[in-house]
């Protein structure tokens, strides 16, 4: 036949059942569809049952013989081909999705796309949980919107509106990994690849149910050889599919029994019995000529067709919420014997007229360029499965992941990060983590410092570095190098700014300001001190006299008046309080002339000596008064090096550089850093004399 009237692009479509396989090549029309080549094989053995493949090789020679047919009838090399699968082990899910948006969007097909591909995801996440099954990997062989929502509203179509929020309603159905192979090994092995795949009862609904009647709670059901599928509609969507392991070759056993005939001789004869012969001839396998009645047949028979309804009609109620429906569209090769239509109405309680079988009337849209096609409910859904092609292309790829073979389900945007989620890639190695944060608490309030992100996965596509959400296609080779995790929050007491406060007090009638002590867990610590999970950190609303007089270097001589009620050493000193001392003394600023206050001090020390009275107890500790000028007694000396009490001991009089024995500062582990070195606020040199109560910062700059 010559190719000129045809157009470029036809589909070819095959439905792989359990008796037959039948071929259709067509194309869509403005007004219906259009039959160019159509062919029909039975298979040879039993080489299917209950729509799964059990031998591969002899289903795989007959379908090369119905493309060879086909070939020659429309003068075209076939080599890619639509198919369905048979809902044997089918199970669904409906799942819902949502995307939101920070502001207004216009919605496009990239959007909804997006949408139903996550409701499709927490579909299989809710089947997986439901099934508890690790035995199988399942895949979605197909799925239906059952509602769009924009902003919460429900709506038919979300393309071009503008949304902050959009939702869906998805019905997905999933197939094990076994049954999808077993199809595809044998289509390849006949030389063709799979274009798209859908379901059987999905297929047979694209023509038996048009969009229009799908507001109504209607049930289609595709009796076939092996397996009896179900659809339900209602309010314009697919609410529920499902399948019962029964149909047309159970009642072709049954005669087989009963007459003592082989399958193929059995199937004749059922066929018979559903068409005008009053009487049927035959062969028994002892090669005897026998002859039965027509309503003997369908007599034998009519337990099989009774259990068989009896379980659709258990299946339709249960799928449909556990009500009827309002009508049944039987299709099919199973559904045509006499009688099936009648007693599945009986069992749904439904009046005969609204169970009917579905051909003539549904496909008088579709035209045949072959002569002598009778137009028969066997043909719906091969020609569902083409027109299906046009309204959702589904396939599957194999890629390598890590050299792990990966089989996907391709909706035509696949991406590395599916290939990666579907081998089951863990999300924490893909995706770059962030680090521990650090939660503790200052002054009551909970803190917390994020830990730091960390590095994502490295990607191979093919040899060639990619990002996460590159696009993938038959055969890709792809390498991940895992994502690494960020280091732990940190903080130390100098970052807060807690540490930057100060508190004044009046002492002898000045203004003196102290920097806030701090403390972690209840112990005093300096600003290097490094918080760690869980701490207790908390900045002092008050020094104690002891400190204030420790920080000023005073020594003090008889009482002493805290806001002029006399105090011990511990009495505790707040903000703005005010400080006295029953005898006139200088009050010196730390770092402020160092040997006049060192000159004071041993004054001090030797009139308490000459009175035989010590400083008051409730003082600070006191410096050791100094021997006599001709031989110095050694003395200790109170410093704060870093916000941290310091004592340095053995010596009369010391420098900067006697502080490196007692403080862990080694100016080996400079690294290029600068030393960062002050005495009460001035930088200085290691040669700086030191006084009682000087501050000391010591620290590399980083």
């Amino acid at each position: 036949m010559s190719n000129q009237a045809y157009p470029d692009k036809m589909v070819f479509g095959l439905d792989i059942g359990t008796r037959s396989i039948v071929g259709t090549v067509g194309y869509k029309t403005t007004g219906g569809f259009t039959v160019v080549a159509q062919c029909t094989r039975l298979h040879e053995t039993r080489a299917m049952l209950d729509g799964q493949i059990h031998d591969i090789g002899s289903v795989a020679a007959t379908i090369t013989k119905v493309r060879k047919e086909l070939e020659q009838q429309t003068g075209r090399k076939l080599n890619d081909v639509c198919i369905a699968a048979a809902g044997r082990v089918l199970h669904t899910a409906s799942a819902s999705a949502e995307l939101t948006f920070d502001e207004e969007t216009v919605i496009d097909a990239e959007l909804i796309h997006s949408l139903e591909m996550l409701g499709v995801e927490n579909a299989h996440k809710k089947m997986r949980e439901e099934t508890k099954n690790g035995e199988h990997h399942f895949f979605c062989v197909a799925y239906t919107v059952m509602h769009y929502y924009l902003n919460g509203f429900m709506i038919t179509n979300l393309e071009e509106h503008k949304a902050l929020r959009i939702g869906a309603e998805v019905l997905a159905t999933f197939l094990p990994d076994e049954v999808i192979d077993g199809l595809y090994s044998a289509v390849q092995k006949a030389g063709l690849q799979v274009e798209n795949l859908t379901l059987e009862p999905i297929a047979a609904m694209q023509v038996a149910i048009p969009e229009n009647f799908r507001m109504l709670n209607i049930a289609l059901v595709d009796v076939g050889a092996g397996t009896s599928d179900i659809c339900i509609t209602k309010d314009g969507s697919v609410i529920a599919y499902g399948m019962i392991p029964m149909a047309g070759d159970m009642l072709t056993e049954i005669i087989a029994r009963k007459h003592l005939v082989d399958f193929q001789q059995a199937e004749k004869i059922k066929l018979e019995a559903s068409g005008k012969k009053k009487t049927i001839t035959y062969k028994d396998i002892m090669g005897l000529k026998q002859k039965a009645e027509r309503e003997e047949i369908l007599s034998d028979v009519a337990d099989g067709i009774r259990q068989i309804t009896k379980e659709v009609a258990a299946q339709i109620t249960a799928l449909n919420g556990g009500k009827p429906v309002s009508a049944v569209f039987v299709v099919g090769g199973g559904g045509k014997i006499t009688g099936f239509t009648e007693r599945l109405a009986e069992e749904l309680k439904l009046p005969k007229e609204r169970v009917a079988l579905r051909g003539t009337e549904v496909l008088s849209l579709v035209t045949f360029l072959q002569d002598g096609i009778k137009k028969d409910p066997l043909l719906v859904t091969p020609i569902g499965i083409c027109l299906n092609y046009y309204e959702q292309r589904n396939s599957f790829i194999f890629v390598r992941v890590n050299e792990e073979r990966v089989k996907l389900y391709n909706n035509g945007k696949l991406t590395i990060v599916d290939a990666a989620v579907q081998c089951g890639y863990p999300n924490e190695k893909l995706f770059p983590e962030r680090g521990q944060e650090l939660i503790f608490t200052v002054n009551g309030e909970t803190r917390m410092v994020r830990g730091e992100p960390g590095e994502a996965a490295v990607i191979f596509l093919n040899g060639k570095p990619a990002g996460i959400n590159a696009p993938i296609a038959q055969n890709d080779e792809i390498v991940i190098e895992d994502s690494t995790k960020g280091a732990p929050g940190s903080c130390t007491i100098g970052k807060l700014p807690e540490f930057k406060q100060t508190l004044s007090f009046m002492v002898n009638g000045s203004k003196v300001t102290c920097p806030r002590y701090m403390q972690a867990n209840g112990e005093m610590v300096s600003e290097y001190y490094e918080i760690k999970e869980g701490d207790a950190v908390a900045s002092m609303e008050y020094y104690t006299l002891e400190q204030v007089l420790a920080f000023l270097d005073i020594v003090p001589q008889g009482r002493i008046y805290v806001n002029h009620v006399p105090a011990g050493a511990k009495e505790k000193i707040y903000e703005n309080f005010v400080i006295n001392m029953d005898i006139e003394e200088q009050v010196y600023h730390p770092g402020q002339y160092q040997e006049e206050r060192l000159s004071a001090a041993e004054d001090e020390a030797a009139a308490a000596e000459e009175r035989r009275e010590s400083p008051s107890a409730e003082s600070v500790p006191q410096p050791e008064a100094p021997g006599t000028a001709e031989a110095p007694a050694a003395t200790e000396l109170i410093v704060l090096v870093n916000n941290q009490k310091t004592v340095l001991k053995g010596k009369s009089s010391y420098l900067l550089v006697d502080v490196l024995d007692v403080v862990p500062f080694s100016l080996a582990e400079s690294n290029g850093r600068e030393a960062v070195v002050r005495v009460n606020g001035t930088a200085t040199n290691f040669t700086q004399p030191l006084a009682q109560g000087d501050l000391i910062e010591l620290y590399w700059k980083e």
